[in-house]
């Protein structure tokens, strides 16, 4: 069974708040990782259903750069919206980076790509 995926992030408030904020996710737990010197925290769909996404935050890395494009290992994160221009004109409010505008994927999906605020690539999915 597929639990989580797990990013990292430069700043962990940022993030719990971006992806509550536009992507509807609930913050379903949050630790201090002693070990690693790191904080975790686990966000859920709203039902408290599905894999977790799971933000990292080291408080020894001092670098959070993405690479370009055509140099990342890791491609994106996927999120279905209920409006996806709704959605967009929110983040476009709050200069969320917007890649790719929407576009027709197929005749009943819609989809467009968008950053985070620490540069991963998400696509916003939009069913009818």
């Amino acid at each position: 069974m597929f639990v989580h995926a797990s990013i990292r992030t430069s700043n962990i408030e940022r993030s719990i708040a971006f992806y509550s904020k536009f992507l509807g996710l609930k913050l379903q737990s949050r630790r201090e990782i002693k070990q690693t010197n790191s904080e975790i925290a686990f966000l859920q769909g709203a039902e408290g259903k599905g894999c977790m996404l799971e933000l990292t935050f080291y408080r020894d890395q001092d670098k959070f750069v993405q690479p370009d494009y055509e140099e990342r290992l890791f491609d994106h994160l996927g999120f279905e919206v209920a409006d996806i221009n709704k959605t967009l004109t929110a983040m476009r409010q709050e200069n969320v980076t917007i890649t790719d505008e929407p576009f027709k994927l197929n005749a009943s999906t819609t989809i467009a790509f968008i950053e985070d605020p620490d540069g991963t690539l998400i696509e916003l999915i939009e069913r009818k």
